[in-house]
């Protein structure tokens, strides 16, 4: 489907602000692979939640681990994975952010983001440590 490989992996520190990094890196990316404004918009969104995830919660801001994300294509479907270098968390411990009691509670908005904005989005313990989340999109070839 695709003529041209277009992969990449990046680590960054647990810092806020590294995520705008991996913003351009992945706007540029989805623009070469002809994407449309508004779906490369969707995938952006749920990478920044995916990302800032991982500095927050996963790294605890901690600068001195990293954040490592890859991407690439598969067939018709983007696949990106983010993976921190934390404790590991159990994404079905999470409050329902769309549940009454939680309406007020900032909690579980990003993974909420993420499964909404996305085809597919799992998270496992990664054997290096951490927690690897995979997102997925299918996308349209140019």
């Amino acid at each position: 489907m695709y003529s041209e490989r277009h992969e990449f992996h990046l680590s960054i520190g647990s810092r806020f602000e590294n995520i705008d990094l991996v913003q351009v890196v992945l706007n540029d990316t989805l623009e070469a692979l002809g994407v449309e404004e508004g779906e490369r918009h969707r995938i952006d969104l749920a990478v920044r939640e995916a990302v800032a995830n991982a500095v927050k919660h996963g790294n605890a801001q901690d600068p001195d681990k990293k954040v490592h994300v890859d991407f690439g294509v598969e067939g018709g479907t983007v696949v990106i994975r983010v993976r921190d270098e934390g404790a590991g968390f159990d994404p079905q411990a999470v409050a329902d952010p769309l549940d009454e009691s939680q309406k007020l509670s900032p909690d579980g908005r990003g993974l909420l983001y993420m499964r909404r904005l996305m085809d597919e989005v799992t998270h496992m313990e990664h054997p290096a440590g951490g927690t690897e989340v995979m997102l997925k999109k299918r996308i349209a070839s140019a």
